[in-house]
């Protein structure tokens, strides 16, 4: 069994991007994995050059900046990591540029990637997710917050990066039947220096809207506010990945907030009612059993 790992990444020092944790999570877990650089005006490509010169392979690539419309350009990019995969990769593990795979799904991963390995009729497994915000102490805990996505595919050139590269789709936009596992993915997007975060939020918008959206909607400032959008929440009391310890140790700004305060809707509740008694999410789902 030969597995591939694929991503994307572009000014990850700008925009304090845990990139180098990101891949180092699923390396033991593949043979190869193809990072997509984009041009970058930073030194994102060295840094991905010093992460294993064995086992990653970069493809250089240039961003079409003009596409602001619904983050297409983030699937683009995912698509040109994901074809550039050995072909004789039986799977393909996706991980982006704040993601980080906790090791303890390791075994159950590799698992699941073996028996299900002759099984044509399953074109994904399904992680579960926990989404952190502000801090590396605060997890979202509200139906707001994706709990599931897929991230290891078959390697089958029908499957695509979907929308704004957050799933997979069949090419006639199909959803990919897929096996849930217990593995955990934890997502850092809103956990950065908030100097870090207000570049990426006045720059990465851009990928979804036009000029006077971006006028409207991004405040200017220095450093960006967590107070401002923050969700509902819970505090973690698990443990992170081996792999984000140091970055965790560098943590120079503090973050709290008041989790008996209840944001929840009506319609949150009932979402949560029925995940986390019967195990049934309701709403969108990129994806079917």
């Amino acid at each position: 069994m030969k597995v591939s790992g694929f991503t994307f990444i572009r000014n990850a020092i700008v925009y304090d991007y845990p990139i180098v944790e990101a891949i180092q999570s699923i390396l033991p877990l593949c043979d190869e994995v193809i990072v997509a650089v984009g041009n970058s005006e930073d030194n994102t490509l060295e840094l991905i050059q010093n992460i294993d010169p064995n086992k990653i392979k970069i493809i250089e690539t240039i961003w079409d900046d003009s596409m602001r419309e619904g983050g297409k350009v983030l699937a683009i990019e995912t698509d040109k990591a994901l074809a550039a995969v050995s072909h004789d990769a039986d799977w393909c593990i996706y991980i982006q540029g704040d993601e980080v795979l906790h090791e303890d799904g390791h075994d159950e991963i590799r698992g699941a990637m073996r028996h299900y390995l002759n099984r044509k009729d399953i074109d994904g497994l399904l992680l579960r997710y926990r989404h952190f915000y502000g801090s590396y102490d605060y997890v979202g805990a509200s139906s707001k917050w994706y709990r599931n996505e897929i991230r290891i595919i078959r390697n089958n050139q029908k499957i695509h990066s979907f929308k704004d590269a957050q799933g997979f789709r069949n090419h006639d936009n199909s959803k990919l039947k897929v096996i849930p596992l217990k593995a955990y993915m934890h997502h850092y997007g809103w956990v950065k220096d908030p100097r870090a975060m207000q570049k990426k939020q006045e720059s990465f918008n851009k990928l979804w809207h036009d000029d006077a959206w971006m006028e409207k909607n991004i405040v200017k400032s220095e450093a960006f506010d967590y107070g401002r959008e923050v969700r509902e929440l819970k505090r973690f009391e698990g443990k992170h990945p081996q792999c984000m310890q140091a970055r965790i140790d560098r943590t120079n700004w503090t973050f709290e907030t008041d989790i008996s305060i209840k944001r929840l809707t009506f319609k949150d509740k009932i979402k949560n009612w029925f995940y986390n008694q019967l195990g049934i999410e309701l709403g969108y789902k990129n994806y079917r059993f």
